[in-house]
């Protein structure tokens, strides 16, 4: 029987009208990109399908004929530009591929060309090319370029015992790094890589703390508990402290501050931790009662507070110790000036050591050219009196501010958590930028010192001792996010005290902590130039020779979507985009920046193993948009107060509005092809790689197709003297374990919501169980889901299996 044109099926005439409409797409967004000097690919394929959707609607076999060598000839592109990394491959020719499978079918192959026929050369080339794509999506799923598969030698993971450790505590995480060193290591053996898949959740505690009216838009979860004796403790995102039962979980007590919520503006509603002293751990301190029970408050716990106050709490009660500042409370806004509410927020834990307790805080990003300064202050742990202040806009007059006396306005502030070395005397301050972050050009000298540098700063007077500069007048946000970690390095002449800056741009300075001196090699490289009217670039960068940098600048190849036309979107916007490669300086044409504001590295820091010489990490790599805005260009009624780090934000008193905001598509997904997050570890014998392996899955981005994609993570590392390491921070909901030999994923634990904080570990002091636990709460700005939820794992009985 002959098929007549007016009988041909309705799915017929969709598919030839579909298309059109792909090909007329794809056409003119590809003319659009041929013209901004990129691939002409997408017009001529756009061109290919416009004319197999009009024989289609002919009913001329010509069309399948025109499809296949249309396909082969993507699949040939494809080669050119992904080779076999499937996430390139896959996105190329996906759509196309499906699109040629239903043109194969018999019951609409048979109905393009009259008469009606299935199985002719047309058919076959179409199948080859399918075939073709289906073994080179199969091949290329067996490839992983981005993986180093190395691993540490037998021996290397056998050196390490908790003898070694010895001022490490199994049983303990007294600070917010796991000890005074930032390291984020635990002495705890007893979970290995040979059984941690025996792990179970042995409890789950709700802090009942969730979003309120009048919140920020940025509420995370990220606190690191503290375990002392048989409690942990920790803190809320509206400054709340709890102690809990470290086996059962069981609620102890509870201190609520009540901050207050008259402030206009609130960047950020989070706490990550808290910090203790422990009077009777230096010696002659004394402090214990007769029976040698601990006298009230000789432990504190010290919990600042969103609205600037810091308190002295006593943790076998929770209750202020009435000895420290007024009424167990000292007000942090003291010498800020005006508007210190809501702009000045101590988000991290104090560092301690055994009569300071030295305080730092945030300072709303781009909010004002006129804010509080970053000033750092040093109280005395017992009274709360201030002890020395280190203005960076004044350094030099390190004496206590007299009353009534004000700091520098408008300094870098450091907002994430420093770290002691009393051996030296010394304290490490990571600082960040004078507002706002993307217009530097009425920075002060001082704050071009001192902007984006590691401080080390004398403990006894706040004098600086020496300073290292990681980013030089910086333009990008690039402000020294993470703790330092101090390490004692293993060298041809004995041990090396060093500290680890990690950055994020990516670069890992190794410096000696007595001078500032790089251990590795630290090298100016020549960037980008060519700021806005009125600003300026340096000439050059520091650069370590330890990076996790992206190895090349972004390319148009580069970019990634679901499908072809996503694609060729983040395509044109990156034609579009001003980009030359990192430090590409902000531009009112919109800038590309690579690393963009979540950074390489953030405040999770790094995991040092001290004994085996080796550092844990999650790099990330993912780019953000910076366009500057005049601010005349702005209609009155889009500008806003306050300030943050997505959006259009105000920069009071600057020329220039800023809009910040990720690289992505019109989907939500990023522009730049995967992977975006890793775990990896460096030998620090040799300084370098030995394993990287992407980390995550797209489950609860794309709940039904999780595939093994490696997304971000902004959640801190741990290590431990068993071998294995953790981590919780990815943007799927898990806490996982890894072999710290190879990098191999051991285990997995479901987390309720996301898991943007640190995980700890230690042995109970009452049943000998090893317990892993860690913050399942979120995070708003990091697109995760919230909750209250902390989560504890121990190893599973052998009886109980």
């Amino acid at each position: 029987m002959v098929t007549t044109r007016a009988a041909q099926p309705l799915r017929i005439t969709l598919t030839g009208i579909l298309a059109l409409l792909m090909g007329a797409l794809l056409a003119l967004g590809g003319a659009y990109l041929a013209v901004l000097g990129g691939s002409w690919y997408y017009l001529l394929a756009g061109l290919g399908l416009l004319a197999v959707g009009i024989l289609i609607l002919a009913r001329r076999r010509l069309a399948i004929w025109l499809y296949a060598v249309l396909l082969l000839a993507t699949l040939a592109w494809t080669i050119h530009e992904a080779g076999s990394d499937w996430w390139r491959l896959a996105a190329r020719i996906d759509l196309w591929w499906v699109l040629g499978l239903w043109l194969l079918l018999p019951f609409v192959n048979r109905h393009i060309g009259v008469p009606a026929r299935w199985r002719d050369g047309a058919s076959g080339l179409l199948g080859i090319a399918l075939l073709l794509g289906a073994l080179l999506a199969g091949y290329a799923l067996t490839r992983d370029h981005s993986r180093i598969a190395g691993e540490f030698g037998a021996e290397r993971m056998a050196g390490a015992s908790p003898a070694g450790a010895a001022d490490r505590s199994a049983s303990e995480w007294p600070a917010y790094g796991g000890s005074a060193r930032g390291d984020r290591y635990s002495a705890a053996d007893l979970i290995t890589p040979g059984n941690v898949g025996r792990l179970k959740k042995a409890w789950e505690y709700h802090t009942g703390d969730w979003p309120r009216e009048g919140d920020p838009a940025e509420f995370t979860n990220q606190v690191t508990p503290l375990k002392i004796g048989d409690s942990l403790f920790i803190c809320t995102p509206h400054s709340i402290a709890i102690a809990l039962d470290a086996d059962s979980g069981e609620e102890l007590w509870r201190f609520d501050p009540n901050i207050n919520r008259e402030a206009k503006y609130y960047q950020h509603m989070t706490c990550r931790g808290l910090a203790y002293h422990d009077a009777a751990a230096y010696p002659g301190a004394g402090g214990e009662a007769a029976a040698g029970v601990p006298a009230r408050c000789s432990r504190r716990l010290f919990l600042p507070t969103n609205d600037a106050t810091l308190y002295a709490l006593d943790p076998g009660d929770g209750k202020p110790c009435e000895d420290f500042g007024t009424g167990g409370m000292i007000d942090l806004k003291v010498g800020l000036g005006d508007q210190a509410l809501g702009v000045y927020l101590p988000t991290s834990p104090p560092v301690v050591t055994e009569k300071l307790l030295i305080v730092g805080g945030s300072v709303t990003d781009n909010g004002s050219v006129d804010s509080p300064g970053g000033v750092i202050r040093a109280y005395d742990v017992r009274s709360g009196a201030l002890v020395w202040n280190w203005d960076p806009g004044n350094p030099e007059a390190t004496e206590p501010l007299p009353a009534g006396g004000t700091y520098v306005r408008s300094t870098p502030n450091s907002w994430t958590i420093a770290v002691a070395d009393e051996g030296l005397g010394l304290v490490f301050i990571p600082t960040g930028n004078q507002t706002p972050d993307q217009w530097g050009a009425r920075r002060s000298p001082q704050a071009e010192r001192f902007t984006a540098a590691l401080v080390a700063l004398d403990l006894a007077s706040g004098k600086v001792r020496w300073e290292f500069q990681a980013v030089h007048h910086d333009l990008w946000d690039r402000d020294l996010p993470s703790q330092p970690t101090l390490v004692d390095l293993d060298g041809p002449q004995g041990k090396v005290p060093a500290i680890i800056q990690a950055t994020k741009g990516g670069d890992l300075f190794v410096l000696d902590r007595r001078t500032g001196q790089p251990v590795v090699p630290v090298r100016e490289r020549p960037v980008p130039q060519g700021a806005v009217t009125g600003d300026f670039t340096a000439p050059t960068q520091p650069a370590s020779d330890l990076s996790y940098a992206p190895q090349e600048p972004l390319r148009e190849r580069d970019m990634w979507g679901a499908t072809p036309f996503d694609q060729l979107l983040c395509r044109i916007r990156f034609r579009q985009l001003r980009y030359e490669g990192d430090f590409t300086p902000p531009s009112e044409q919109g800038s590309l920046i690579y690393p963009g504001n979540v950074g390489t590295f953030n405040w999770p820091s790094l995991a040092v193993d001290p004994q085996r010489q080796l550092l844990f990490a999650a790099p990330n790599y993912l780019a953000f948009v910076s366009r500057l805005v005049e601010r005349g260009e702005v209609e009155a009624r889009e500008r806003r107060e306050g300030g943050g780090e997505l959006g259009l934000q105000p920069n009071l008193g600057a020329p220039y509005l800023v809009h910040l905001g990720p690289f992505v598509s019109p989907l939500g997904l990023p522009c730049q092809s995967p992977p975006w997050g890793y775990v990896t570890a460096v030998d620090l014998r040799s300084m370098q790689p030995v394993w990287m392996h992407k980390n995550g899955t797209s489950r609860d981005n794309a709940p039904f197709i999780p595939f093994a994609v490696g997304v971000p993570a902004l959640g801190g590392p741990l290590v431990t003297a068993g071998g294995v390491a953790f981590l919780s921070g990815t943007l799927d909901y898990y806490l996982r374990a890894y072999d710290l030999r190879n990098g191999e994923e051991l285990w997995k634990g479901r987390l309720p919501a996301g898991g943007q904080a640190t995980p700890i570990t230690y042995l109970s002091e009452k049943t000998g169980k090893q317990f892993v636990v860690v913050m399942a709460g979120g995070h708003s700005s990091f697109g995760t889901r919230i909750g209250d939820s902390l989560v504890a794992w121990t190893l599973e009985d052998e009886t109980e299996r």
